[in-house]
C-alpha cells in the first residue's frame, strides 16, 4: 500500500521534530512524508528537510487550504494525515491500513499528552465514546490529526472544502456517500494539550460550537488555527 503522510505546520518549529521522528518509526514506513508550510515565518521548512521530508508551500494561511495543498502534492494512492503538535503511535499507519480495504477514508482516536496521566486517560476515554456516538449515529467524526483518504475519492467529491473549520468533518461527510468510512479504534495519536490553554470549559464549548458550524473563536486573526 502507498501511503503519503501529509502534515500541514504554522510556525511548528518547536513541535515538528517530534511528528516527524514519530512518524519515521512507524512500523509500516510511507511512501513520503510531505510538510505542507502554511505561511510560517520561523524555521519550519528548514526543521522539516532536516527531518527527510518533502516540503509544500502554502501562502494562503488556514489548515483546510495547507490540508488541500498537500493532498493535491502526494504520491500516494492513500494519504494520511496527521498535525505538527501530534505524535502517531508507532503502529498508526499499520492500523489503519489494516482497515483500508474497501473504505474510502480511516480516522481513529486521539490523547492528550503534556498533561498529568489522569486527564490523559479521560481525555481518550472521552474522545472514544464521542466518536463511537458520532459512528451510530451515522456521522463519522474525522479529525485532521488522525485520518487516512483514498486521493482519488476525495479528490472526486472536492477535497477538503475551503471553510475555518470542521474541514477534516466536513470531508468526512462527503466521502461517506461514495464508500466506508471506518472508525479504526486501534490508530491511536497522541496530541498537544496546548488547545486547553484557556482550560477544558472554553476547549468544549469550543468544540460544541464547531459541531453546530460555527467556527468562530477556532482560529486565530491571521487564519490559522489557535495555538
Amino acid at each position: 500500500m502507498r501511503i503519503s503522510v501529509v502534515i500541514p505546520a504554522h510556525n511548528e518549529e518547536a513541535y515538528l521534530p517530534g511528528a516527524l521522528k514519530t512518524v519515521a518509526d512507524q512500523t509500516l514506513k510511507p511512501l513520503e512524508v510531505i510538510v505542507v508550510d502554511n505561511a510560517s515565518s520561523d524555521r519550519t521548512r528548514e526543521v522539516a528537510e532536516a527531518h527527510g521530508a518533502r516540503v509544500v508551500l502554502c501562502t494562503r494561511k488556514g489548515v483546510a487550504f495547507a490540508r488541500q495543498a498537500g493532498l493535491l502534492a502526494a504520491r500516494g494512492e492513500w494519504v494520511a494525515m496527521t498535525d505538527a503538535d501530534s505524535l502517531p503511535t508507532e503502529r498508526w499507519l499499520e492500523r489503519l491500513a489494516a482497515m483500508a480495504k474497501g473504505a474510502v477514508a480511516l480516522y481513529g482516536p486521539l490523547r492528550f499528552y503534556g498533561v498529568p496521566p489522569l486527564e490523559a486517560a479521560l481525555s481518550e476515554w472521552g474522545y472514544r465514546a464521542f466518536l463511537n456516538l458520532m459512528a451510530l449515529l451515522g456521522r463519522p467524526n474525522l479529525a485532521g490529526a488522525n485520518m487516512m483518504v483514498l486521493k482519488e475519492a476525495a479528490l472526486r467529491v472536492g477535497g477538503f472544502p475551503e471553510v475555518e473549520a470542521r474541514e477534516d468533518v466536513l470531508l468526512g461527510w462527503k466521502l461517506q456517500k461514495l464508500g466506508p468510512v471506518r472508525y479504526a479504534p486501534d490508530a491511536l495519536v497522541l496530541t498537544s494539550a496546548r488547545r486547553l490553554k484557556g482550560g477544558w470549559g472554553p476547549f468544549l464549548w469550543r468544540q460544541i460550537k464547531n459541531l453546530l458550524g460555527d467556527p468562530r473563536g477556532y482560529f486565530g486573526g491571521g487564519g490559522e488555527r489557535e495555538r
